[in-house]
């Protein structure tokens, strides 16, 4: 007697067989379990010969039909005789009964408690991020409006003789009306490269801020023009908004059009019709750049192609661009463009002498908008891992002086207060004078720094400390207060003597005050010398200024005649003011740093830069009283920095919390080394007592910021504030010193220090914002993960179906997914993440890595961050489950919304068909399928790779085949609702199944197909050669044409079915590990698996796999050894 097969055969992967109980049900009950390995019949295909029956009469033998479906069946051979012998009503209640519980079973419908919980967990948790960050940890808007009168002019013979682009962009220079309306160059060339789907005209604003300043100030300002200052000639090109951050090529054809352009525009120079330069000045061999977004990536480019003219691009200033890492990651080109870009740009800097380099002459600097930007995170527009801080820096427009507010991708372009800002820094490095219009490079990188930075980074030169004393002050004793060491000055009503008084304070000694400050606060302005300011601040000596100096005599209140007298002393001094840092000002009733109101000036040094002078002296210059104030001290580093070593866990449940003593200097300054990640976001509550005694001078106020890049936040008037930082981000390339990249967070907070009252400082974690944060970091990510859970089902479905020959539906597949691999696989990877950050910070580690890519131990890997979650931080483990709860509720709800759409289609498609049909003899077969013959069926395949190599790029092939896919879909659904067999409802799910994975992998190439259609639009008709590979699409194609004809995939019961869960695997893993970073290989990985999927189908033909088993390693074989008993 033979042994019935056990229904563990495949554990938990099969449907439950039913259990036939001969007591209490008929023999008729239909077994759904197969033989384990039953013989490899004919090749499987709903496609019945041709016949010209009615659809009534296909539904009466339906039950014929089903019987015939399942012969191989022992148990329905016994169902097909109980009939005979027995009673026939109870035999078709018992078949009835059979086909409603196999229906249920291959139900697409069916969602078990476990799936309803997990999608609705899952769209709730998205719908709460989502929600975080539209409304949550948001920066206010302080950008005004900008205004001009713009004049365009295009440069037509800029034609094919240049440039093979001619027909596709366009040269154009612009002119301020009113202002400048010459259309002959006469100036310095500066070049503006717009963005991804950004027009020529952004530049406007800019442009017309540049000519309005020099014709207002510096054309009438004798020392602006012997430095060489001149009129900006603005020249920009129309790349008819092409999508440049989504394909490689196009960035690519930009920078070399970009270098052809710059040829022509040196070249206008020398053609006395077109130049209307001062004579004695140089003709310029050199463009500064302007790149605003891609426009940014797009200028770095342009110094790595072939047509580059040497040295004709020294400066670039870059807003909002995208320089550490692609946007997206969809197009290959476009990664491998990066990556040889970044390497060219780090390889040059990593030169040992200046002839190696390249670069060597080179500025770049890369402004960012901050928080607002939703277009592309602000942390991918740093330069730490590509420029050394000699050649560049990145700098946040909240940090600008003047400026300090955020503003988004868009703004950046036509904000008023950062386009003077923005001016002012480009003509600070222009010079005429020079063939190459801009002053020697690291005079250009300290001109920068001084007018974007704060001036209070470390960087930042100081420049009095640098200069000669160039002033001989006088100071008359009756009229000078000479203070005390230690002791503070307070000047709360500047004037009230009516005449000019100095304040010296003596400079400490340097063992005293180890890292001690100099700091001085006043809302007036300082006295350059060019100027009438109220407030004078010098760094003085007793020792007399060198001889020959030019000294410029200042007298206290008398004639420098009678100044040596014996009640006067003489100090040699330099000014201050050169130093001075403006500050937003903070009253009570301030509400923003950007408001409109005159800044403070503020100066700080270190005790240990001014140990060489012996005196600070500050003069009050007015005769008349006036309400400003002024606050100046030396402070210990004891006293003034307070450092905060909290870790992330501490933060997270306790916060910080700081109580400020009355005693305290003006300004007091947190140290939060480990608040540096921009995956937290923190809620900030200043609690400060009432002033006590005088009333406050100012109101306190508060700057937030981080070194590298420089970022810094100013909140006025503070009781608190959202505070979220730009520093280390996943997915991120290391600094290019290979150091830490951040020193962490920074919390500067001035108040008057005659209040004598204490400031309680909290810090804690906002959760819900923090949430938000992740939308910008891991957006790739719900491109790249699904692709992991559908794989995961996929590879079920067909374990399974090898097992018992039931392809059971997606939705059945992903509830057993649910209780066993995908926990599995999320715990499994969320234990890799871990592992991998630890790993990277080891030394076995390094050696590893330096092997593999045959560098030193010391070399820094720049794809140490491309893993998984793309950080190094362990602390961050939850995101992987977080990620894989959303993406599983995300298939979830796709997968029944494309059942929606297969079904209302299948509705349409049969109605259709009906009318169609009426009295006619139709041409389809029963099923539904088309009944074309193998030789019509190579012909279309043939036509469609011909156009694929010729005409059309492979991702519009690849929409097509979708398009064939859902409609193969509906048709399968169609076939198994008139067949209702387990082979139709089979094929249904099996397609149904293809289609999805199809679908997830259509948005990495939507993007290039956006390009494509874009340049027909332009009547732009040449070809990307990496568009025509017929291998990216054959596989497809073939598999979506075999589903057509109605073809159900043989199962495969020996050891090869293994390579088809290998490849399954290998898709999810590297979905999980690589799809954030290179998304574009998971197109080239599923290829790969319908290639596979199309040999099974060919393994029913003369092709036979069968012939592969023994072939295979016995790898595969563990666990079915001679143990293992055959199905009978």
């Amino acid at each position: 007697m033979r042994r019935r097969p056990s229904s563990s055969a495949e554990d938990e992967d099969g449907p439950e067989p039913a259990t036939p109980n001969t007591s209490e049900r008929p023999a008729t009950s239909k077994e759904m379990t197969p033989p384990k390995d039953p013989p490899r019949g004919p090749k499987q295909s709903l496609k019945p010969p041709d016949s010209k029956s009615s659809r009534e009469t296909r539904r009466t033998s339906t039950h014929e039909q089903r019987n015939a479906a399942n012969s191989w069946s022992p148990s329905v051979v016994a169902a097909e005789k109980t009939p005979i012998a027995g009673n026939k009503e109870a035999v078709e209640d018992a078949s009835e009964q059979h086909r409603h519980s196999r229906i249920h079973v291959r139900s697409p419908w069916r969602c078990s408690f476990l799936t309803l919980a997990t999608s609705v967990c899952s769209i709730l948790l998205l719908l709460a991020i989502i929600r975080a960050f539209v409304t949550l940890q948001l920066d206010p808007k302080g950008c005004a409006m900008s205004y001009m009168r713009p004049s365009f002019t295009k440069f037509p013979d800029f034609d094919t003789e240049h440039t093979r682009f001619a027909s596709k962009y366009s040269l154009y220079l612009y002119r301020e009306g009113g202002v400048d309306e010459d259309t002959r160059v006469k100036g310095v060339p500066m070049l503006f490269i717009p963005g991804n789907a950004g027009s020529y005209k952004q530049m406007r604003p800019i442009a017309a801020e540049a000519a309005h300043y020099f014709q207002d100030q510096l054309r009438s300002d004798p020392s602006a023009i012997e430095n060489g200052k001149r009129p900006l000639d603005f020249f920009t090109v129309d790349f008819n908004e092409e999508l440049t951050a989504f394909h490689g090529q196009t960035l690519l054809d930009q920078a070399e059009y970009l270098n052809e352009a710059i040829a022509y525009i040196l070249a206008l120079y020398h053609n006395p019709e077109r130049s209307q330069r001062e004579l004695g000045l140089p003709d310029p061999k050199s463009v500064i750049i302007l790149g605003h977004s891609m426009g940014g990536v797009v200028a770095r480019t342009m110094l790595r192609m072939p047509n580059y003219q040497e040295k004709s691009i020294n400066t670039i200033v870059t807003l909002s661009a995208p320089h550490a890492r692609p946007p997206v990651s969809f197009d290959a080109d476009m990664v491998s463009a990066y990556q040889d870009i970044n390497s060219f740009w780090r390889d040059s800097y990593s030169a040992g002498s200046t002839s190696d380099n390249p670069l060597a002459d080179v500025t770049l600097v890369s402004v960012a908008g901050g928080g607002l930007d939703t277009m592309i995170p602000s942390e991918y527009s740093s330069l730490t891992s590509l420029v050394p801080d000699t050649h560049g820096f990145t700098v946040f427009t909240s940090s600008i002086p003047n400026v300090w507010t955020g503003m988004d991708h868009l703004a950046i372009m036509w904000c008023n207060q950062f386009r003077r800002a923005l001016v002012r820094a480009i003509f600070d490095v222009v010079d005429a004078r020079r063939s190459a219009q801009t002053r020697a490079q690291p005079e250009r990188v300290a001109a920068l720094r001084r007018r974007l930075l704060t001036g209070m980074e470390p960087v930042v030169e100081k420049a009095a400390l640098n200069h000669e004393p160039t002033t001989f002050l006088t100071l008359e004793h009756s009229f000078t207060t000479m203070m005390s060491h230690g002791e503070r000055l307070e000047l709360r009503s500047i004037g009230q003597d009516g005449m000019t008084k100095a304040h010296v304070m003596p400079v400490p000694s340097q063992p005293v005050s180890e890292g001690g400050k100099f700091t001085l606060l006043t809302d007036q302005q300082l006295d350059t010398g060019t100027d009438n300011g109220t407030i004078a601040v010098f760094l003085c000596s007793v020792s007399p200024p060198p001889t020959g100096a030019s000294v410029l005599s200042y007298v206290m209140n008398r004639d420098i005649q009678s100044s040596s007298s014996a009640g006067s002393t003489r100090l040699a001094c330099k000014n201050a003011a050169v130093d001075v840092s403006l500050l937003p000002a903070s009253t009570n009733q301030s509400m923003n740093a950007f408001d409109d109101a005159m800044p403070f000036s503020y100066l700080q040094y270190e005790v240990a830069d001014i140990a060489e002078n012996q005196f600070i002296a500050v003069i009050e210059r007015t005769s008349e009283t006036s309400n400003g104030w002024l606050f100046a001290e030396f402070s210990s580093a004891k006293e003034s920095s307070i450092l905060v070593n909290k870790g992330h866990h501490q933060l997270l449940i306790n916060g910080m919390r700081r109580k400020l003593p009355p005693g305290r200097p003006m300004m007091v300054e947190l140290k939060i080394p480990e608040v540096h990640s921009t995956l937290f976001a923190y809620r900030l509550d200043v609690d400060r007592q009432f002033c006590q005694g005088a009333l406050e001078s100012f109101a306190p106020f508060l700057r937030q910021y981080i070194q590298e890049p420089y970022e810094s936040k100013y909140f006025v008037n503070t009781q608190g504030g959202n505070i979220n930082v730009h520093g280390i981000s996943p997915y991120m390339p290391p600094p290019l010193s290979g150091g830490g990249a951040s020193e962490g967070l920074s919390l500067q907070l001035w108040s008057d220090p005659t209040c004598n009252s204490t400031v309680k400082v909290t810090l804690t974690v906002d959760v819900l914002g923090s949430a938000g944060k992740l939308v910008m970091r891991y957006r790739t990510v719900l491109a790249a993960m699904p692709v992991l859970v559908v794989a995961i089902v996929m590879r079920k479905q067909f374990k399974v179906y090898d097992a018992t020959g039931v392809f059971i539906s997606f939705s059945q597949s992903m509830d057993q997914c649910l209780r066993t691999s995908l926990p599995m696989i999320f715990t499994a990877l969320t234990f890799l993440g871990v592992a991998l950050s630890k790993a990277t910070r080891g030394p076995w580690a390094r050696h590893w890595l330096s092997a593999s890519t045959g560098t030193t131990d010391n070399a820094v890997d720049f794809t140490i961050n491309d893993l998984l979650l793309g950080t190094s931080d362990p602390f961050f483990w939850f995101l992987v489950p977080l990620f894989g709860l959303i993406t599983v509720g995300i298939c979830i709800t796709a997968n029944y919304v494309v059942l929606l759409v297969v079904n209302i289609f299948e509705f349409a498609y049969t109605r259709t068909q009906a009318l169609l049909s009426r009295g006619e003899d139709s041409r389809r077969s029963p099923t539904g399928f088309a009944t074309t013959t193998t030789q019509q069926r190579i012909y279309t395949t043939g036509a469609l790779l011909l156009l694929v190599a010729t005409v059309i790029p492979y991702q519009f092939a690849y929409l097509v085949l979708c398009i064939v896919q859902l409609m193969t879909s509906v048709r399968s659904l169609q076939a198994a609702r008139d067949i209702s067999s387990t082979q139709a409802y089979s094929l249904c799910n099996y397609t149904h199944a293809t289609l999805l994975l199809m679908l997830w992998i259509l948005p990495l190439n939507i993007p290039v197909l956006v390009v494509w259609m874009h340049n027909l639009s332009v009547q732009w008709l040449t070809s990307f050669s990496t568009h025509h590979n017929l291998l990216c699409i054959l596989p497809f194609i073939l598999l979506v044409e075999t589903q057509s004809t109605g073809n159900m995939v043989p199962r495969v019961t020996n050891r090869v079915r293994f390579l088809t869960n290998t490849i399954m695997f290998a898709l999810a893993l590297y979905a999980a590990i690589y799809g954030v970073t290179y998304a574009y290989r998971l197109h080239y990985i599923v290829n790969a698996l319908c290639a596979w999927l199309f040999l099974l189908h060919l393994s029913n033909g003369p092709f036979s796999l069968a012939r592969l088993g023994p072939i295979v390693p016995s790898i595969f074989s563990l666990g079915c050894g001679r143990s293992t008993k055959k199905r009978p």
